[in-house]
């Protein structure tokens, strides 16, 4: 493959398809949290695509959705000005190998894909795109490349990359991919000083993307292609056809290709990566107040301190309170204790169990 990387032309692919629900009450399957304003006048699908905007090394982004998801996605990157080359609805969900190939077929097969979760925060942009210069030599060369993300804490609640020897300037071929620790092995990994916590950013030419799927997992490979030559078209809208889109295993893009391959490297980066993943992460992005409170909303906060309030449509007040989570709709309220956001999923599998309508409803507003 060339090697050149002067008029390299990067199509971000941003995957859309997660439902959020660790963000309930704002996020909800209709409209999850890359739809949402979160950490700034601009969703979290907004300022994704907002940062792959330089004409001269960027192209128009594919996104690939669900069709309940497709028209807002639409909308909202018309007016931020981020036209998308494409919006592909996946028939179903079949987690992130097959949604990539479906970008990947779109794509042309020299373009090299920039894919990246809809639905996080990076802080340092201008270190994101120089991660990007020092993978593209080995991207032209046919190299799979996933960025790792400098760890600031022993966290339990991601996956982790091994570096391995260097292969070029900032870049390392992967030794191992490593499921989500637990605390003990977590602190082990940060002492060890050569792992990197896995953000499920990569970048690769699209047909050596395919060549790796026919490699390591051909019926994917095959049921993506089937349902790609038989989509059907609207405009920007592409719909793969569905019945042979769900003869593809459900595999990550971890699991089917990266874990298998030889030819996969990592770049670390330090670029205030989040993925937003809980409320206790909003606040730390968040700009406190005197008192340490991160506000939202029409909120009266008396002496209360270190808390994240945030009311949607709602007057919240708090009075004599510390270190508590308080997210409030007109239809929903939560308050738990900081530190404990994970445990929004055992409040939304009591909502699943009674099929509650928050969890499907956008939340009102007006």
């Amino acid at each position: 493959m060339e090697t050149s990387i002067t008029n390299v032309l990067i199509t971000p692919v941003i995957l859309s398809g997660g439902s959020g629900t660790r963000l309930w009450p704002l996020s909800r399957s209709q409209r999850p949290k890359q739809l949402l304003a979160l950490t700034s006048s601009e969703t979290m699908l907004q300022m994704t695509a907002g940062r792959c905007v330089d004409g001269g090394r960027f192209g128009k982004p594919i996104i690939v959705t669900n069709a309940a998801h497709a028209e807002d996605i639409g909308v909202q990157l018309k007016a931020s000005g981020h036209m998308p080359a494409a919006i592909i609805t996946e028939p179903a969900g079949r987690n992130t190998a097959p949604a990539i190939a479906l970008a990947a077929i779109e794509a042309k097969p020299d373009a090299a894909l920039l894919v990246m979760p809809s639905d996080h925060v990076i802080q340092d942009v201008a270190a994101f795109h120089a991660a990007i210069e020092h993978a593209l030599p080995l991207v032209q060369e046919g190299w799979l490349v996933t960025f790792g993300i400098t760890p600031d804490a022993p966290e339990t609640g991601y996956g982790y990359i091994q570096r391995g020897e260097p292969i070029r300037d900032g870049v390392h071929r992967v030794a191992a991919f490593v499921e989500k620790p637990d605390r003990t092995r977590a602190e082990e990994y940060l002492a060890q000083g050569d792992f990197s916590w896995n953000g499920g950013i990569f970048l690769f030419r699209a047909d050596a993307y395919l060549a790796a799927l026919d490699r390591h997992a051909p019926a994917m490979a095959d049921a993506a292609r089937a349902s790609m030559a038989a989509a059907s078209r609207d405009g920007a809208i592409v719909a793969p056809e569905r019945e042979t889109f769900l003869q593809s295993p459900s595999e990550s893009i971890d699991y089917a290709i990266m874990e298998k391959d030889d030819r996969v490297a990592v770049v670390p980066v330090e670029m205030g990566w989040s993925d937003v993943g809980s409320w206790d992460a909003l606040h730390g992005l968040g700009e406190g107040d005197t008192e340490g409170n991160v506000i939202h909303g029409d909120v009266v906060a008396i002496d209360t301190s270190h808390c994240l309030i945030r009311g949607e449509g709602v007057v919240v007040t708090t009075v004599g309170v510390k270190d508590l989570i308080v997210v409030a709709t007109r239809d929903a309220v939560m308050i738990l204790p900081r530190g404990s956001s994970q445990e929004v999923k055992r409040v939304v599998e009591q909502l699943k169990a009674r099929a509650h309508i928050t969890l499907d409803t956008p939340f009102p507003v007006d």
